[in-house]
């Protein structure tokens, strides 16, 4: 039997067939009977000689083996063709039924996607790479991508939970968290360095935040409008607050700057300090906040 052979590159498909001959042949008796056989079966667009000339079909290659006066062979046909003319040419292969003056039966046994191959051997390369990641990279780069990594972390939103409410990642093991309005929110805090913020999504405060309260040291960051004192003041009633901080008046949160975030959370108002009774206005409450903000200021 002859040795491995080679697929060609460029080769999309390579053609697997077999073929039993009831007599002693050779493989040039074989590659003659797939030409013989197919000149005028096939379209003219599909002449076999031409389509070795400008490279869409490769070298047939054949293996023999004889056994008690029979002749079985491997055939194997790389192919750049597209999947039509490669089922084409496959469905004429199975109609050679003689070469020279010996029977033949001739059968497809597979067609081989070349580009799978290259693909498996791809992703096996790249596990192997990461394998020895830190030998191939160089020190500054792991340092830089190790850098990114954290960055990326830092600004992953995650979800806590029964109610899947927005959170940064620190919240689960922070002894303080930040409690804002929605989703944005967090996401704004996020991009800024703070990742221990969850949203309450709502004026209704859910049970995970009220529990949360509990066990950490709890600062409400709303907006500084009518609609973030309404959350303020249903937080205060059902959740144990620490602090109290407000975005600029007429601003929301999730537009703040790095320095408006820094200087709302600098001049957060402990609750302890406040007298505030359940049924006092919304307008009541936010003068009493504006007069403490204006004292830390």
């Amino acid at each position: 039997m002859d040795n491995e052979i080679s697929v060609p590159s460029y080769a999309k498909y390579v053609i697997h067939a077999k073929m039993d001959v009831e007599g002693i042949v050779e493989k040039h008796d074989i590659i003659g009977a797939i030409f013989g056989q197919l000149d005028g079966l096939l379209p003219s667009s599909m002449d076999l000689q031409e389509m070795q000339r400008i490279g869409k079909i490769d070298r047939i290659n054949v293996r023999v083996f004889h056994k008690e006066g029979k002749t079985h062979a491997q055939i194997m046909i790389p192919c750049n063709m597209t999947k039509l003319e490669v089922a084409v040419l496959a469905a004429a292969l199975e109609t050679i039924d003689r070469v020279g003056p010996s029977k033949a039966e001739t059968s497809i046994v597979k067609i081989e996607d070349t580009r799978k191959l290259k693909r498996d051997a791809i992703i096996k390369r790249a596990a192997e790479i990461l394998k020895v990641w830190d030998d191939l990279v160089s020190p500054e780069n792991v340092d830089l991508l190790r850098r990114i990594e954290e960055e990326a972390k830092k600004h992953k939103l995650i979800h806590i939970g029964p109610e899947k409410l927005p959170a940064g990642p620190a919240v689960k093991t922070s002894d303080e968290i930040i409690i804002v309005e929605g989703r944005a929110d967090v996401l704004n805090l996020l991009k800024h360095g703070f990742d221990n913020a969850v949203a309450v999504e709502g004026t209704k405060i859910p049970k995970t935040i009220i529990d949360l309260s509990k066990n950490k040291i709890t600062t409400a960051f709303v907006d500084g409008d009518r609609g973030g004192m309404l959350i303020l003041k249903e937080l205060l009633q059902v959740a144990d607050i620490d602090y109290i901080a407000r975005a600029p008046k007429g601003k929301e949160v999730q537009d703040l700057s790095l320095k408006e975030i820094r200087r709302a959370l600098s001049k957060r108002i402990p609750v302890g300090n406040l007298k505030i009774s359940l049924d006092m206005a919304i307008e009541d409450l936010e003068k009493m906040l504006e007069k403490r903000e204006e004292e830390k200021s």
